[in-house]
């Protein structure tokens, strides 16, 4: 069986293959048919010219292929810009498709081939080490891991669509079932060509911005599709290969995987997030759970039939459902008729309880549940019931996964984090304080003047104003906030709201004033006995350079003062600290963002552990590459271990959420790979050596400093010192039109300003991206190596060494190496061609091309490589026939933002222009992937 699965896998490929034909050929149809043999020849033309230019650059076949493009007529070139889009969104499909089906191979061999990154290989790797069962117990209650959804603009695909592509992939895996009939393949193959036919007559674009609500359902799609499943599965598996590798004991997995959202708590520069949009938000998320575990029951009930004339249950029980008749009317359930199946009697009035949930008559009654732990408890003595007449399987099968599933949904599906501006906290204080009579000018006081004032009026327990006290608008709604955190706490429970994070942290105060405006709503309360009970923590936001810096210094201010370690004490001595991987990389550059990423976390956690302090990371990483991007697990293993002890967060952007969990099976892939490297990372942190730098390690540590202020200065050289690079960047990329499309209800600046400084991360990086330059992901790179290397070539040795063995080194390198893979300067010089001024064109454009070069060649140097990822032949191989494809859209993009914004300088403009504009971003968003 083993050699049969190890031999199907290498031509496993060719199923790929065979499914993107087979849906390729589907589109041909559904091209001719809606828009003539014309739309398809053009189609086919322009792919395989695109092609060949790839396989054998023909200066001649160039000039050919572009005149092909700008002569296409307005309404040609709208199809062919729409088929090559929807071309990847089947390329798409066919991928995820292909990875489950991967799985599932693995699967079929019964466990005789583990599959690399499967939780069983962690599992197993433990055991060959010897790890005793002790240690593997230390080892799940010290590792945590929330994933955090949220709506960040990068996603440029409508719900509609996503709800076609769905269809499409539960179609195209029904067409492995090997026992299908050839009239069932016939069927299935129509099914297809149906939905290619309504995912072609189904506009890609939004008519209007996202509300904060449309966000907040697009979100919960996810959950209701595949995590409310998926995440207990992950659960299942793990206590499955405990029992199969360590069978001393059964085991039950502590929770240490969740998800959270940031969708209708996240209000930095988006003012529509307030605070009855949150409280909204947490009532959708409590409907939708709710109705879950309703569908779930009503399951069960028809299930659980056992009749009292057959088996005896439990006595605890039958109490249980008189108790229930004496408290519970039946108001909107049918009641039970059969006195003998009492499962069915018990579940009806828990569903009754379930629904009086909605309905604020029954708050403080008997009526319904008020927590988790009381549905958990009705569910557990159903559980005991069930073995009490030895029907084990039953309470395995059907109750197992729901317990799980309301451990870790609770009653408010998924903890919402709440985030504001600094500045923000700061304006309100200034008018509390005044209105207060503390000080008429908080604001002009120094860094150590605002600390000593919080830090006294958090120690003092009377209120700074009456609840009705006259205050302008913002701060009204600042306050309300911090009182709709404190009436969700008492709704929804304690888990609902947790953390309020701070954005553009710059200095304890910073965070006090976060303290105090929560004493004001009762998050913060000192206690008779002296003690302080705090149920909301502020987050610190650590995003440009200059703030990596400084953030130990402000940590160990705040752990300084008596009331706010206090506080810590009150979260169980662990303090949550995110960490900003976009702002960092747009203030210092890949490799500058990255090393000083690395550095404030190890020099935070040796700061912390002298306070007896945990601290939990929060990686604000973004889908692309200049985000902080990388798949899931890969993201876990490149902390240094000894930092992830109190837990790691990690955000989940756009496009990401859809790749990683719009299918059950890619959903449970991506959460199995994520639990195999926190299990391995948390493995290694438990090694002696993982626990400090070592000497070689430190020596490593200095070269890539060395190699990161060289590459930081070169990177800002360009970026911020050149007077001509914002002309640049706006002239030769679509960054104002990407502001055009409708895919985020947040505006793309933090205000109307066009200071660089200003400017949000994600068009940031999405523009680099849609022009195939990729600039922030690599940018800088290449001196910085070259730089330290010099004449010396001992020094490309010690590069070549620490690219072996030091991962945080490893990852660097190849992450560059994606980026240049999937960047094109030959397009991009076309992108460059619409800047006015020629001298900054060629400048620019001559540096980045030198430094792409450069870079190239660096990296081919440390890695030994002839080509770029070939340590990664599966994605270079995806990137390398994705191109041609994603080339034309490209071109199609330039010559249609050049005619769009040659008609807005004389003052007109072009709906149909702007919206094929829009498609192509659409397309190549598609056709890169991890674009934002």
């Amino acid at each position: 069986m083993t050699e049969l699965a190890t031999a199907s896998r290498p031509s496993s490929n060719h199923l790929l293959r065979r499914d993107v034909r087979f849906l390729g050929n589907i589109l041909g149809e559904v091209l001719v048919h809606q828009g003539g043999r014309e739309l398809f020849d053009n189609v086919e033309k322009i792919r395989e010219t695109s092609k060949a230019l790839r396989a054998d650059f023909v200066p001649e076949l160039y000039e050919e292929f572009l005149t092909t493009i700008n002569k296409l007529n307005p309404e040609i070139r709208h199809n062919v810009i729409r088929a090559f889009a929807i071309y990847f969104q089947l390329v798409n499909i066919a991928e995820q498709n292909h990875r489950i089906r991967r799985k599932r191979d693995y699967e079929r061999s019964a466990g005789e081939a583990v599959q690399p990154g499967s939780i069983e290989s962690a599992i197993q790797d433990l055991k060959e080490k010897n790890l005793p069962i002790e240690d593997v117990h230390k080892l799940l209650q010290s590792i945590s891991l929330e994933l955090v959804m949220t709506a960040h603009p990068t996603e440029a695909m409508r719900r509609a669509v996503l709800d076609i592509h769905k269809r499409i992939a539960d179609q195209m895996m029904e067409l492995d079932n090997p026992s299908l009939t050839f009239r069932e393949r016939e069927k299935l193959r129509d099914q297809l060509l149906n939905e290619v036919v309504t995912l072609w007559q189904t506009d890609e674009l939004r008519d209007r911005k996202p509300t904060v609500i449309d966000e907040v359902r697009n979100g919960m799609y996810f959950f209701n599709e595949t995590l409310f499943d998926a995440l207990p599965d992950v659960y299942d598996e793990l206590e499955r290969c405990l029992g199969k590798y360590y069978p001393e004991q059964a085991w039950h997995v502590p929770t240490y995987l969740r998800f959270g959202s940031w969708i209708g708590g996240d209000r930095d520069g988006n003012p529509s997030v307030t605070a009855s949009v949150t409280w909204r938000t947490l009532n959708i998320q409590r409907g939708l759970v709710i109705h879950k575990y309703e569908t779930v029951l009503k399951s069960l009930i028809r299930k659980m039939s056992f009749s009292t004339s057959l088996v005896e249950v439990a006595d605890e029980l039958l109490q249980s459902i008189e108790q229930d008749r004496a408290a519970v009317e039946l108001r909107t359930i049918d009641a039970w008729t059969n006195d003998k199946e009492p499962y069915r009697i018990k579940i009806t009035y828990m569903l009754q309880k379930l629904q009086n949930m909605r309905n604020e008559q029954f708050k403080g009654t008997s009526q319904r549940y008020h927590s988790p732990e009381e549905f958990i408890a009705d569910l557990q003595l159903i559980e005991r019931s069930l073995r009490h007449h030895y029907a084990d399987f039953v309470a395995d099968s059907y109750l197992k996964k729901l317990i799980r599933q309301v451990e870790l949904f609770g009653f408010h599906l998924a903890a919402l984090d709440v985030r504001q501006h600094s500045k923000e906290h700061e304006n309100a204080m200034v008018e509390v304080l005044a209105k207060a009579g503390v000080t008429n000018d908080y604001a002009s006081l120094s860094e150590e003047e605002k600390i000593k004032l919080l830090n006294g009026l958090l120690s003092d327990s009377r209120p700074l104003l009456h609840e009705n006290a006259t205050l302008s608008d913002s701060t009204k709604e600042c306050l309300d906030v911090y009182r709709t955190i404190y009436r969700a706490q008492q709704e929804f429970g304690r888990d609902c709201i947790n953390s309020y994070l701070i954005s553009m942290t710059c200095g304890a105060s910073d965070m006090l004033e976060v303290m105090v405006f929560a004493k004001e709503a009762g998050l913060f309360r000192r206690n008779s006995d002296g003690s302080i009970t705090c149920t909301i923590q502020s987050v610190p936001l650590f995003e440009t350079i200059d703030d990596l810096h400084a953030a130990p210094q402000i940590m160990s201010t705040l752990f300084n003062l008596p009331v706010y370690r206090q506080t810590v004490e009150s979260m169980g001595n662990m303090h949550e600290i995110m960490l900003g991987y976009s702002d960092s990389n747009k203030d210092g550059g890949m490799v500058t963002a990255n090393w000083e990423l690395r550095l404030a976390m190890n020099e935070l956690t040796a700061m912390a552990g002298k306070y007896d302090v945990k601290l939990k990371f929060f990686h604000g990483r973004g889908g692309a590459l200049g985000r902080g991007g990388m798949p899931l697990h890969r993201s876990i293993l490149a902390q240094p271990p000894h930092t992830i002890g109190g837990g790691i967060k990690i955000t989940e952007q756009g496009e990401v959420l859809t790749s990683r969990y719009s299918m059950k099976g890619i959903a449970y892939r991506s959460l199995e790979q994520a639990t195999s490297s926190l299990v391995k990372a948390a493995h290694l942190a438990m090694t002696p050596e993982a626990q400090e730098n070592s000497a070689e390690e430190a020596a490593w540590d200095e070269i890539v400093l060395t190699i990161s202020e060289t590459a930081r200065t070169k990177y800002q050289d360009l970026i911020f010192r050149d007077p001509g690079f914002m002309a640049f960047f706006k002239e030769s990329t679509p960054l104002a039109e990407v502001g055009e499309l409708n895919i985020g209800s947040r505006p793309s600046k933090r205000k109307n300003s066009e200071r660089f400084e200003d400017l949000r991360a994600i068009p940031w990086v999405f523009s680099w991206t849609q022009s195939r330059y990729l600039l922030p992901a690599w940018y800088a790179a290449g001196t910085a190596f070259k730089t330290y290397i010099g004449e010396d070539p001992s020094k490309l040795e010690t590069l070549r060494g620490l690219y072996r063995n030091f991962s945080f080194f490893a990852t660097l390198i190849d992450n560059l190496q994606m980026a240049l893979a999937k960047a094109d300067l030959l397009i991009a010089s076309k992108y460059a061609e619409m800047i006015k001024d020629s001298t900054i064109k060629n400048r620019i454009f001559t540096l980045i091309t030198e430094e792409f070069e450069t870079t190239k060649e660096m990296i081919l140097a440390i890695t030994g490589q002839e080509e770029i990822l070939d340590n990664s032949p599966v994605i270079q191989e995806s990137i390398r026939l994705r191109n041609p494809y994603v080339d034309p859209l490209s071109y199609m993009q330039v010559q249609l933002l050049t005619e769009l914004r040659e008609k807005r300088a004389n003052d007109e403009d072009d709906a149909t222009l702007l919206r094929e504009v829009l498609l192509t971003i659409n397309g190549i968003a598609a056709g890169l992937r991890n674009t934002g």
